[in-house]
């Protein structure tokens, strides 16, 4: 069994923007095909076997 988490695909930058800021990258998860297929199963499991017409995906910033 492989305990490889989606954890192990972001990287975190120490101090970045500023000191004491723990920055969480995760375009090191995007530029993995396995870390991303790892996330989309993660997102699609709660969902296994729903009956879903439409999907809004919201957006702020």
């Amino acid at each position: 069994m492989n305990d490889t988490s989606i954890r192990d695909y972001i990287r975190t930058i120490a101090d970045f923007p500023h000191e004491g800021i723990m920055f969480r990258d995760v375009t090191t998860l995007f530029a993995s095909p396995r870390g991303m297929r790892m996330a989309v199963d993660q997102l699609l499991h709660p969902f296994a076997g729903a009956e879903i017409d439409v999907v809004a995906g919201l957006e702020a910033r």
